[in-house]
């Protein structure tokens, strides 16, 4: 085989560098802390709502349109709760599903995603439509591995609200808007979580997402738009931080919330620390263990074969470390940043040693 030129190995390498930086980082929020009650009533008029910021708005979940509808949200906390306010833009305000509990995302609804000790498993979803019908399950592991899904656990002390500028399934008229209102007691979000306090000055991984359907109305009821051959229309996912793939169960990739400690009101800081960049490098190399297995029916024989480069730290050079096993592999790398190891199993799972 004819050897290839230095000179275009290197150029290789750069494309594949590239190719692996050019999706932009997850988004980011500051949620700040409440000041005096919050009522859930989906309005969100409270004075410490009036305070907080929308996000940015939502796009579409992989990144490249802007849908037809905005929606924003905002989010704050106290020391009983963290609160959810999403406003979302729907000239046609409809609901079907009325049962707890069952497949929400076939009704247009908004979802919440959180992951707090962002290693990928153990992380929560809630799914709510504009009957305030709400699905909440938690997740073991993401659907790429098998794993259990307990969908009758339940949210213990949950809080929700719908408000509709405009009216429900009322096919004659002309709607302007639907907002949710949520409230997550922190005693449930600890069983996530890898302490038991308020995550102030933290940061957890957290995305959401609006489904939304075309719709058909024969005699005045609403229903999801199907082709000639009777097969459903897809349906628009619009998401507050792009996934690049048409799949929400990628919790690595969902956005960064930090907790400040201040009021809202206040003004801080936050930007995604570094050694985050080394995460999502570990995620590149476990997504191309993944596919050489796919293909080769086996696991890659070094890390050499996975092609990865490594990502940009200021000239600082990783030693990363792989290990084979019976049951898998473990990829680990000491961070440049502190003492720590990270690590990624075959699984997906992220620890920190």
């Amino acid at each position: 085989m004819k050897k290839i030129p230095v000179i275009i190995f290197l150029l290789v390498l750069q494309c594949q560098f590239i190719l692996a930086q050019s999706h932009p980082a997850p988004r980011s929020y500051i949620a700040y802390k409440a000041e005096g009650a919050i009522e859930i009533d989906g309005k969100a008029n409270d004075d410490s709502w009036k305070k907080a910021e929308f996000s940015d708005d939502f796009i579409d979940i992989e990144g490249h349109k802007n849908p037809k509808f905005q929606t924003r949200m905002k989010m704050l906390y106290d020391e009983t709760y963290l609160y959810f306010y999403a406003k979302m833009e729907e000239p046609h305000v409809w609901g079907t599903l009325k049962q707890r509990d069952t497949v929400i995302f076939y009704n247009n609804d908004f979802e919440i995603f959180i992951d707090p000790d962002g290693d990928t498993h153990n992380y929560l979803e809630f799914e709510v439509n504009a009957l305030n019908t709400v699905w909440d399950l938690f997740i073991a592991k993401p659907y790429r591995e098998p794993g259990p899904i307990v969908d009758s656990w339940d949210i213990q002390g949950l809080k929700s609200a719908v408000f509709i500028d405009g009216s429900l399934n009322n096919p004659k008229d002309q709607d302007a808007f639907w907002s949710v209102e949520v409230a997550i007691p922190w005693e449930v979000l600890k069983e996530a979580n890898t302490h038991t306090r308020i995550p102030k000055n933290e940061f957890w991984r957290i995305n959401f997402s609006r489904v939304n359907w075309d719709h058909d109305i024969q005699d005045n009821t609403y229903s999801r738009k199907k082709d000639k051959e009777g097969n459903y229309l897809p349906e628009y996912n619009w998401v507050w931080s792009p996934q690049h793939v048409i799949n929400m169960h990628e919790p690595e990739k969902w956005g960064y919330v930090y907790f400040s400690e201040k009021a809202v009101g206040d003004v801080d800081e936050f930007a995604i620390p570094e050694e985050e960049h080394i995460k999502w490098w570990l995620y590149d190399l476990y997504r191309k263990q993944k596919s050489y297995f796919a293909k080769h029916a086996k696991w890659a024989p070094n890390l050499k074969a996975l092609s990865t480069p490594q990502p940009s730290l200021n000239d600082l050079q990783l030693k990363p470390t792989y290990e084979q096993h019976l049951s898998g592999w473990n990829i680990s790398v000491k961070s440049p940043y502190s003492d720590d190891i990270l690590l990624i199993k075959e699984d997906g799972k992220f620890v920190k040693l």
